[in-house]
């Protein structure tokens, strides 16, 4: 086995370009917080009118995000070859793939809109839920176009720059939020609706600094000669769409799974609801510095893969997974320590709070899962073997995390701990599969080199 000293570069790459990402992913999460405690003091029926929207909003967004990922690999391969003009072509054709992609997601959202009161959610939130619902329908063609660009960048190793525009973007929406939701300094009142102003305003904004960016810096001339020649071909739709997709159904299936456990924790009751919205916040902690982790891992993997380097794909993803797991210890570490006060930051519910302490137990037993699979799952999109990602999840997440969270919390009758006993099972499965897949593959290229 490789001495450590062997990793050392890589370790820089990935923390280098793994830190931007994750402090982009902690703005979104910090907007997220801001909005619902500056709607939940605004209204509580409105916050319930939000959270409803949010929840199917939230597993559109995962899918397109994960399709936009499909970029990535292809940009990062390019840019290690040099092929800068073919990069900028790339990009026009993902911007393309992915505003088609948000045309289908605001059809499907639109049917769902058209719906709303087949759903049995209580009358007086549904002219709440309308309004808002509409503003956030409008946005998703703008965050579709802004995730091509920010992959793009992404994908040529630049993650500073689409950091420091979600930051600032975060900014911008927080403080549309005080002034919409509340009327502040002459502004309208409008409460929720205020709320959905601010994102989409911060969306808009998002995408129009990257278009000023892209055309105006001279960082991108070379790509925006390839981008101005570049037509719209079925080739290079093909290879995005087998890219992307199977990326976005991995990620949208685990985010369905955890949403169908809210269903089996709503047949229990509000306490194991509201325990398990609070538990779901806090795994969110993990998740931002697994996904920053892991999107660096692809880049570096996709890098190597350009120079036909399979010995350093290896490495890369390697010392990934030595900074992963040092962060899932840590992470691990301070959930324990938290466990039973960490819930007093939401409610003063006595019983929610200890419900939260009991289920920081199977949290804190998945991070290693979670990690090792969002790892492996984003070293395995940098060698561009995404379709068995599609199979894999589906299997684990349905296959496994539901059934065995049903037979946990109802034939054994272990309530809300029983329905969060399926993922440490299921993500620490899908993480082992996907190393053994990523691990013969890797093996096979350095044996055929």
């Amino acid at each position: 086995m490789s001495k450590l000293s062997t990793y050392k570069s890589h370790y820089k790459q990935i923390i280098r370009l793994g830190i931007p990402i994750m402090l982009g992913q902690l703005g979104i999460i910090i907007v997220g917080f801001a909005d619902n405690i500056m709607v939940g003091h605004h209204s509580m029926e409105e916050l319930a009118a939000a959270s409803f929207v949010n929840n199917f909003f939230t597993l559109a967004s995962i899918f397109g995000m994960g399709f936009s990922y499909g970029l990535t690999p292809i940009i990062s391969q390019l840019t290690a070859q040099k092929e800068l003009h073919s990069a900028g072509a790339t990009l026009k054709n993902s911007l393309f793939s992915n505003f088609l992609i948000s045309i289908g997601l605001v059809i499907a959202m639109t049917i769902l809109l058209l719906n709303i009161h087949n759903l049995n959610q209580p009358e007086e939130l549904i002219p709440l839920i309308i309004p808002y619902f509409l503003l956030q329908l409008i946005s998703i063609p703008f965050v579709m176009l802004f995730n091509g660009f920010k992959q793009f960048n992404d994908g040529m190793g630049d993650t500073l720059t689409p950091m420091w525009i979600m930051l600032g973007a975060n900014v911008v929406n927080i403080i549309g939020n005080y002034l919409f939701i509340y009327g502040k300094f002459g502004c309208p009142e409008m409460g929720l609706n205020g709320a959905g102003v601010a994102t989409l305003v911060s969306r808009v904004l998002m995408l129009a600094i990257f278009c000023f960016l892209f055309f105006f810096h001279p960082k991108y001339r070379t790509f925006r000669n390839g981008f101005r020649e570049a037509f719209i071909n079925r080739e290079s739709q093909g290879l995005l769409f087998r890219m992307g997709f199977p990326v976005g159904v991995q990620m949208g299936v685990e985010s369905a799974s955890f949403s169908l456990s809210v269903l089996m924790m709503g047949w229990i009751g509000s306490i194991a609801l509201a325990a398990h919205q609070i538990v779901g916040v806090v795994t969110t902690i993990g998740f931002m510095v697994y996904y920053g982790i892991g999107a660096a891992v692809a880049i570096r993997v996709s890098m190597c893969r350009g120079q036909n380097d399979p010995l350093n794909i290896r490495r890369s993803a390697f010392a990934g997974l030595h900074i992963m797991m040092l962060f899932a210890c840590m992470v691990m570490l301070i959930i324990f320590i938290c466990r039973n006060f960490m819930g007093y930051l939401f409610t003063d519910n006595e019983d929610v709070v200890k419900m939260v302490a009991l289920l920081a137990f199977p949290v804190i037993l998945y991070q290693i899962g979670d990690g090792l699979q969002i790892l492996f799952a984003n070293a395995l999109r940098g060698i561009a073997d995404v379709k068995f990602l599609a199979y894999s999840a589906f299997v684990c997440h349905f296959g496994i995390a539901l059934p065995i969270g049903y037979f946990c919390g109802f034939v054994m009758d272990w309530g809300a701990l029983g329905i969060w006993c399926g993922f440490p099972i299921s993500l620490t499965v899908l993480g082992l599969v996907l190393w053994s897949r990523f691990n013969r593959k890797t093996k096979q290229m350095i044996e055929t080199k």
